[in-house]
């Protein structure tokens, strides 16, 4: 069974129970929080910048994993039993898009950070650096791809649709930069929770990237074997052909009756 979508009839009531949870949540949490953003404040005010900037990171790692994992089940079509597929589709692009929001904030809080300061032409040009120049490239680079593919989400109609599927082959090496750039330039790459991080998204990338090359090679494989060449189905359709042209009397299948006519009547004289 398919999922066609919640009913429209119910979006206003949808709505409302999920604000009223959101306030319930807000009212409840909100005023601990602002105490505790404040305490925080205080007490690292100087490291502020970098603990945003490495939350940034992570949250924009997670987004694009996540962008690329949806588009992979797109795809392979593993999602289209359980959801609706231009949700599925919205939230692939939607991911991206946030993705890319947060890697370029997670870019502009280096300029505030004062651990290992960056100019604008360090922040911008790739190579230029002043801490690991090359892991920090890798950063910057998918940073670049990444807007490609999400600007090519919006431009999908003007450049059609084959363009649009050859950009898009960019978001595993976007995947594979932010990868790289996280393993090799982010100071917690070291802890055993950022290493199931990467290992987990790079494992199910992976395998839902192998089964797609499995299930395509397969589908073209069946549709070979089911198409038969033009010069075949010709040679085929030729003695058919041929046959119309040809006599009543003269038809191979006229021609059989009178064998095995003639055959009978020796038989029954013998």
């Amino acid at each position: 069974m398919t999922f066609k979508g919640f009913d429209p009839r119910t979006r206003l009531t949808r709505w409302g129970l999920a604000a009223v949870a959101v306030g319930i949540v807000l009212g409840g949490t909100g005023p601990a929080v602002v105490r505790d953003l404040g305490v925080v404040w205080e007490a690292h005010r100087s490291s502020l910048p970098w603990l945003l900037e490495r939350l940034a990171a992570f949250l924009a790692y997670l987004a694009t994993t996540g962008s690329v994992v949806y588009g992979l089940m797109l795809s392979t079509k593993l999602l289209d039993s359980i959801a609706h597929r231009p949700i599925s589709f919205a939230l692939h692009q939607d991911l991206a898009a946030v993705g890319l929001g947060l890697a370029g904030v997670h870019g502009a809080l280096l300029g505030l950070d004062a651990t290992v300061p960056f100019s604008i032409q360090q922040m911008v040009v790739p190579g230029l650096a002043p801490y690991a120049p090359i892991a920090v490239a890798f950063g910057q680079l998918t940073l670049y791809v990444t807007a490609i593919v999400v600007a090519s989400f919006y431009a999908r109609r003007l450049i059609g649709q084959r363009a649009w599927r050859a950009l898009h082959v960019l978001t595993f090496l976007a995947f594979a930069g932010a990868t790289a750039h996280g393993i090799l330039a982010g100071s917690d790459s070291g802890a055993a929770w950022t290493w199931w991080m990467y290992t987990g998204s790079v494992t199910l990338v992976t395998f839902l990237f192998a089964y797609r090359l499995v299930t395509a090679l397969a589908r073209r494989g069946a549709s070979t074997r089911q198409h038969v060449p033009r010069g075949e189905a010709q040679q085929l359709a030729a003695p058919r052909q041929v046959e119309r042209h040809l006599p009543a009397h003269d038809r191979p299948a006229e021609l059989g009756r009178r064998v095995t006519a003639g055959e009978q009547l020796r038989g029954g004289l013998g």
